[in-house]
């Protein structure tokens, strides 16, 4: 039996023949309700919380009484004389105690609907029944104590419950196909079902189960059609036996209506009145016209104007085709060249061959997305909910996640002024017929001066043009993701169209090498067709969808096939796009309202005007800290999941991880890394496999630790150097960002001197910028060598009498970059001082004549790198100070920077 259980609710009575029943929502108009503000308002001030999620709020909703029945839903007896009005024809605004019945169901309030004042409408979802035991306030809204009855657990032991069970499901799977069939007939029910809802409504009731028996009956009580007092009935049936009986008994009638309906239209189809037959010669005669056929049934003779090898089919054809052509809405010069092109088709043979070419124009014309557009739902948690949508895809990121923020809240602001323009646009336009409906009805002063009535129009007319030119266009940036490989740039572009809730379109550029395939083939070619922009917007079907123009640096450039990079300039120039035009289609497109994303893995390979129209945001390598939150985010749960294993299987402490990333990846993005983990996984899913096999699970452990590394993925490839731990004069710890594994380290500078006659020896594979590095670096010690107190006489030239050696150790990786000079004089000083320099002070920073030290780049990488080696200070350029705030948490906490000059 049901678990009752007691409580106070406030009520909202619905409106006349409205019944909420258990699991079906519900609109109620809230035009002339303040009763049901009052309750909201009551409930939102009463809510912990100060904003309250919609579902959370809760009322009882009570249906009005009938006469027929008791309040406990009973037939009533009518008395002689009695009468049949009651509370049935009552406004729910102005309902008494007595008018309400004696059940309601408690429902969640899901939010509101509608746009204007007069449309608006509470939206609910039925629960669970209760019993009105007592009204305790009537106003400003009733308030009564009730008693709650949860859903009675079936018998499935009951012969008549399981009866009437499956009475119902055959009864509603009868319904349902009936009413299938009978949609097909001149006279079919008012309830018609397209087979994709059939279908849906028949695999809900054969899913259902006895357990379900209470859950069906009520939602084909709202689906068949049923008197008032009747589904009072149901909803007072707290005993589920009770309900299926009566929706049974409603269902049974309800098919008997339709079949009984069938039988009429079958049995007086031959009864069709003189009017009706006349109709529907006129009809067949009409058609046969269309479809190459004379009066009298005779055909047209082969390639006469107008005649038809395809009769009715092909006539069919070419209305579905204008009805098509007609839904798509087209611009005003799209719809004069397919209004001309569909009088020619109709005009023309079909064995022509300028038959077929034209068909397939005016089709492609159809399916591209004129005006249809993907409704932006901006609201005050869009922004919020695309924050998290990003921040849960990707880590890091900042500066395209900023941007993609910024672009939401113009769109938004755009939206908004948009909205009140259109309402005053609509103000005016009311207040202009005003005088019309004047005229018409009460012939007022306004209405019978002509003169006041045209000035009125002009004023308004002149208004409204003005408030259109106000009106805020949405011109879509146009951005550029540059960065190394495997840093996310394809995937954010997907985050972007999900977070705006736009459809998402990739075109691949890379080898792309005619410009016909951007623009599309003229229709004089054979098997032309449009390029792969047009394209795009046909298959995602909406004129503002996210466009992902992938790999945009490897588009061919200019040859005996055309430009195809300068073919990209009219799509991508937010002056020229509003009418792009396709060789193909040859009518101006509007490409303003699509966003494109373009990816690049380098600048250089792109033409400069191309570059110039796109707005360039570059992604860095990924640092080992960013890799290590990545891989615990992302990679290693789904390859976990990819390789067939649960995720308590498997277990990578953040060391482990960091050795994968520093000793066997050396990358910008998180490609390697990610097959690295891969292998791991499927190193487990081996070892799991033997134990389940051999049931030694209880050997088996989940926890990968450094040591197995090498027996997973072998010896590792790459080697970090780590601070020195002793110091001597002359080596110097510097730092070094490698431009290709976007990954920092330090490097030592070794300076060594010997009896000579002033020779300068580099070795250690320096490039020519570092070679000049250590020449300035020696001129500025030599020119300052008696302020610091490297020689006694201010004119001795402390080179005269020996020789140095400058080298950089792992002789055989080519070394260059503007970033070394303070370290080569600081190596220089230490050397000539005999003082030694603490190995774990690192520096990077140019050195200038004048003994500037000049700003350098990769400030990111080399610090994560020198907080990795063990370095505890680092010695910086005072001009890369904005260059550490970008850096991360670990690393500021980690190392003591000190800015020079």
């Amino acid at each position: 039996m049901s678990n009752p259980r007691s409580r106070v609710l406030p009520l909202i009575p619905l409106a006349k023949g409205q019944v909420l029943l258990p699991g079906v929502p519900l609109r109620i108009p809230l035009a002339n309700r303040p009763d049901i503000a009052a309750v909201l308002a009551n409930l939102y001030s009463r809510s912990s919380t100060p904003r309250p999620e919609a579902n959370s709020i809760t009322v009882g909703c009570v249906p009005l009484n009938s006469p027929y029945l008791s309040s406990d839903g009973q037939r009533l007896i009518e008395e002689e004389g009695g009468s049949k009005d009651g509370a049935y024809g009552t406004d729910p605004g102005r309902a008494k105690k007595r008018d309400l019945f004696g059940f309601g169901v408690i429902a969640k309030v899901s939010g509101v609907q509608g746009r204007r004042q007069g449309e608006l409408a509470l939206v609910v979802e039925g629960g669970s029944r209760f019993r009105v035991e007592k009204i305790l306030e009537e106003r400003p809204y009733f308030e009564a104590q009730v008693t709650m009855h949860d859903e009675e657990v079936v018998d499935v032991t009951d012969a008549a419950t399981l009866a009437l069970f499956a009475d119902l499901k055959r009864l509603s799977r009868e319904l349902v196909a009936l009413v299938r069939l009978s949609s097909l007939l001149p006279r079919g029910p008012a309830m018609a079902l397209s087979p994709i809802l059939a279908r849906r409504l028949e695999l809900f009731i054969v899913r259902k189960e006895v357990a379900d028996a209470g859950v069906l009956a009520d939602f084909m009580a709202n689906v068949v059609e049923c008197t008032h007092e009747e589904k009072l009935r149901i909803l007072s049936a707290l005993s589920v036996k009770d309900r299926l009986e009566r929706v049974v008994e409603i269902m049974q009638r309800q098919i008997s209506t339709l079949q009984g309906n069938g039988r009429i239209v079958t049995a007086n189809s031959n009864e069709i009145d003189k009017d009706s037959l006349v109709a529907l010669r006129q009809e067949a005669l009409r058609r046969g016209m269309r479809n190459g056929q004379m009066p009298g049934g005779m055909s047209y003779p082969p390639g006469f104007p107008g005649g038809n090898q395809g009769g009715e089919e092909e006539g069919n054809e070419l209305e579905e085709l204008k009805k098509r052509l007609d839904e798509a809405k087209l611009s005003p010069e799209a719809k004069k060249v397919a209004d001309r092109g569909l009088r020619r088709l109709q005009k023309m043979n079909p064995a022509q061959a300028e038959y077929q070419v034209c068909r397939n124009y005016l089709e492609n014309l159809a399916e591209i997305p004129w005006s249809k557009l993907t409704e932006d739902h901006l609201d005050a948690a869009t922004l919020s909910k695309a924050r998290k949508q990003l921040d849960d895809d990707h880590y890091g990121l900042e500066k395209i996640k900023k941007r993609l923020l910024e672009y939401l809240a113009v769109l938004k602001l755009k939206q908004a002024v948009n909205s009140d323009i259109e309402a005053q646009m609509k103000r005016i336009s009311d207040r202009a017929s005003v005088p019309n409906e004047e005229k018409e009805g009460e012939k007022s002063e306004v209405s019978s001066d002509t003169g006041t009535e045209t000035e009125t129009r002009e004023v308004s007319s002149e208004e409204l043009q003005l408030l259109k030119t106000k009106r805020m266009v949405d011109k879509s940036p146009i951005l550029l993701l540059v960065g190394p490989p495997g840093t996310g740039k394809t995937s954010l572009a997907k985050s972007v169209a999900t977070a705006l809730g736009r459809k998402f379109h990739r075109i691949s550029l890379g080898g792309v090498r005619d410009e016909a395939e951007i623009r599309g083939h003229r229709r004089t070619y054979v098997a032309a067709m449009p390029g792969l922009i047009v394209n795009g917007l046909k298959k995602v079907g909406v004129a503002n969808p996210v466009f992902l123009l992938d790999e945009i640096d490897k588009v061919g450039t200019s040859s005996f096939h055309g430009d195809p990079s300068a073919a990209m300039l009219e799509v991508l120039d937010p002056e020229q796009n509003h009418t792009f035009t396709d060789h193909y289609v040859n009518i101006p497109i509007d490409l303003s309202k699509v966003l494109f994303i373009a990816t690049a893995n380098s600048l250089n390979t792109i033409p400069p005007p191309l570059l110039d129209r796109m707005e360039t945001i570059s992604l860095s390598g990924y640092t080992t800290l960013e890799k290590r939150h990545i891989a615990n985010r992302h990679l290693i749960p789904k390859q976990i999941t990819t390789n067939g294993l649960g995720q308590e299987l498997v277990h990578m402490d953040d060391d482990v991880v960091d050795k994968i990333i520093t000793s066997y990846t050396r990358e910008s993005g998180v490609r390697n890394l990610e097959r690295e983990i891969g292998s791991v996984c499927r190193s487990k899913a081996v070892q799991y496999a033997d134990a389940k096999d051999n049931s030694t699970l209880a050997e088996y452990r989940p926890t990968v630790s450094i040591d197995d590394l090498e027996d997973i993925l072998g010896i590792e490839r790459f080697d970090e150097e780590i601070a020195e731990t002793t110091s001597r004069p002359g080596v110097v710890t510097g730092l070094v960002a490698y431009s290709t594994g976007g990954q920092g380290s330090i490097l030592f500078i070794e300076v060594a001197d010997m009896p000579g006659s002033g020779r300068v020896q580099l070795t250690g594979k320096l490039g020519d910028v570092l070679k000049e590095s250590v020449e300035v670096a020696l001129t500025w010690v030599k020119a300052h060598a008696y302020e610091l107190a490297l020689t006694h006489d201010p004119n001795e030239d402390i080179m005269k009498n020996r020789s140095i050696h400058v080298h950089c150790p792992s002789g055989a990786i080519p070394k260059d970059g503007p970033s070394a000079g303070l370290a080569h004089t600081i190596a220089l000083i230490s050397l000539f001082s005999g003082k030694a320099v603490p190995p774990t002070i690192a520096m990077t920073g140019e050195i200038s004549l004048r003994g500037k030290v000049t700003p350098v780049g990769g400030i990111k990488e080399k610090l994560i790198g020198a907080l990795r080696a063990g370095v505890k200070t680092v010695l910086l350029p005072i001009n890369n100070r904005k260059d550490v705030k970008d850096l991360p948490e670990e690393v500021k906490d980690g190392l003591e920077i000190v800015h020079v000059s």
